[in-house]
């Protein structure tokens, strides 16, 4: 019974001077350090006696700093995984981009072909001194834009520049300037992107001495889109050109996908 008493006696003491010590400690010290301090006392105070519970305390405080450092490397993991799969996604983003990128440029290359040729047709009908109007009626040029930009390569601006410099030689022709976005995103976002993309083909004609008057400028926003899959949305995203007789309407049609 003495025994017993003085083991109780002795971890009520520690217990006391473990309380004021970890109380006038100031280094802060994990949830886990005075659980295990405490808890390590206690049993080893009741096993044996004072001298247990000195070793059991400081046993407590490893385990509790183990599993402190436990529950840190379990979050650390889970934050590295975060990082790791945001990586895989922006890497995914990218590459998208730059496959967008290549295509338009490619594609903007036999546009650039088709532009040339049509300002060929222009200059043709014109050297033929005679009025050009009726060959020229209706044929038309694509101006292609990418995702969510009315930004112009400087190939095409040139291409278009040149364009209107022969156009402005046929007073009997108009320009109709038309703009389209495919269909993702909001009704308002894409009505305003495609006359953004109308507006900035209408000022480089208009940098090149092209009247006003002569243009006719729309905006379709994605109310004509048909395109299902990224390929179709690529000719969607476009300005298209009309050449038209004054006065008279184009042979073919404004609007239709192609």
């Amino acid at each position: 019974m003495n025994t017993v008493l003085s083991r109780t006696v002795g971890t009520i003491g520690l217990l006391g001077m473990s309380a004021v010590a970890l109380g006038s400690e100031p280094k802060p010290a994990a949830p886990q350090e005075p659980v295990g301090f405490v808890t390590g006392g206690v049993i080893g105070g009741f096993a044996a006696g004072p001298v247990g519970a000195v070793i059991g305390a400081g046993l407590g405080t490893w385990l509790g700093n183990r599993v402190h450092r436990a529950g840190d490397a379990a979050k650390a993991d889970a934050t590295v995984a975060a990082l790791q799969t945001d990586k895989a996604a922006l890497q995914g983003e990218k590459s998208a981009l730059l496959g967008d990128k290549q295509a338009l440029t490619e594609t903007n290359r036999s546009l650039t072909a088709r532009l040339d040729d049509l300002t060929h047709k222009v200059e043709t009908a014109q050297n033929a001194k005679t009025d050009g109007s009726e060959v020229l009626d209706g044929l038309q040029g694509d101006i292609l834009f990418r995702t969510g930009s009315a930004e112009i390569t400087p190939e095409i601006a040139h291409q278009i520049q040149v364009l209107a410099q022969a156009v402005a030689k046929s007073p009997e022709l108009k320009v109709r300037v038309d703009g389209y976005a495919d269909p993702r995103g909001t009704a308002d976002t894409n009505l305003k992107l495609s006359e953004a993309r109308a507006n900035a083909v209408r000022d480089l004609f208009l940098a090149a001495g092209i009247d006003d008057e002569v243009l006719e400028v729309n905006a379709y926003g994605k109310s004509q889109s048909v395109a299902a899959d990224n390929d179709g949305y690529a000719l969607e995203r476009r300005v298209r050109l009309t050449l038209q007789a004054q006065g008279g309407a184009a042979i073919a049609q404004v609007g239709q996908n192609q």
